[in-house]
């Protein structure tokens, strides 16, 4: 049977056509995403989804919708995160969506999110440690998943959004020590606050796991991938000194002229420092040297999580 996940996200939009195999295994048949920065603009004076950004996705999901035909899909899960669940507008945009392009979304809580991206990288990543901290860091939140022995333990969801983070402290062209320093002091305070029911440094003990946008655009970079590649990015293992070095490359180019960097998607440019800020933090929380980056997440866990189960929507 043929099913298909979609992951409304605040910056980015994903889908991924899949062949359930038995009951707890799947073979991708086809993957897209197309940036689209739904949260644009979203703060806490004025959390409406702009007209220009509901546009721009319902462009983006008539797409999808056509992918959907064309794959011939049975069953169908749509999920909304952070953008959606905290605009005002974000129940007018679901109906929208559902009304123009077909498709019925359900917007989930941070845990639910948390869950289901953590059910998509276990299945996807190799670490031989008991512990792991899994981190999928978004437009509008990150979301933290302590996990042992492959049972989770702690579930946090934070505001630190790419998106959130960028167009409050690094607005200029240029980003400067300052507004760096501020963003890194905010960060700080978010993590000790939203973490703070979580062990203290794993050591060798614990696995770091990035999954989402910055971890894997981080890869891609390390890699300099002209054209990206899932197989090479996911299980690559990026060591604090690597993505030091990258940030301090990036910090020397204006985000203008950050595309021609090999690895740096168009739409990332802006927001890549304010993802590069929320991992180094995190690693500096777990005492952490290096982390493994999983391309699966989200996407892979709603389609896991829709094998022989309710919930999902018969096309």
């Amino acid at each position: 049977m043929r099913i298909a996940s979609i992951d409304i996200g605040t910056n980015t939009f994903r889908l991924l056509v899949s062949e359930a195999e038995g009951a707890s295994s799947i073979r991708k048949l086809y993957i897209a995403r197309e940036i689209t920065r739904l949260g644009e603009g979203l703060n806490p004076g004025q959390m409406l989804i702009k007209p220009n950004a509901i546009d721009r996705s319902l462009k983006v999901l008539t797409g999808f919708s056509l992918k959907l035909k064309e794959y011939e899909v049975r069953k169908l899960r749509a999920v909304a995160t952070s953008a959606v669940r905290e605009s005002l507008n974000g129940r007018d945009f679901v109906e929208k969506v559902e009304a123009v392009t077909g498709i019925p979304v359900e917007v989930i809580t941070g845990d639910e999110e948390a869950r289901l991206t953590v059910e998509g990288v276990l299945k996807s990543v190799r670490f031989d440690t008991p512990d792991c901290l899994i981190f999928d860091i978004g437009g509008g939140s990150t979301e933290y998943v302590y996990a042992k022995d492959g049972e989770i333990r702690n579930i946090a969801s934070t505001g630190l959004g790419v998106v959130r983070l960028t167009e409050t402290y690094l607005r200029g062209g240029i980003d400067t020590e300052s507004d760096i320093a501020s963003l890194n002091g905010h960060i700080d305070g978010m993590i000790s606050l939203g973490l703070s029911s979580f062990p203290g440094g794993g050591g060798n003990n614990l696995t770091l796991i990035g999954t989402a946008g910055t971890p894997t655009t981080l890869a891609a970079m390390e890699l300099r991938l002209a054209k990206y590649d899932p197989a090479l990015v996911n299980n690559f293992i990026l060591t604090r000194g690597m993505i030091e070095n990258t940030l301090r490359a990036i910090l020397r180019v204006p985000k203008s002229e950050r595309t021609k960097i090999p690895g740096l998607e168009k739409g990332r440019e802006d927001l890549i420092v304010s993802g590069i800020a929320v991992v180094l933090k995190t690693m500096e929380r777990f005492s952490a040297d290096k982390m493994v980056v999983s391309d699966a997440g989200l996407l892979e866990g709603i389609a896991y999580n829709m094998i022989g189960r309710e919930g999902a929507a018969e096309m």
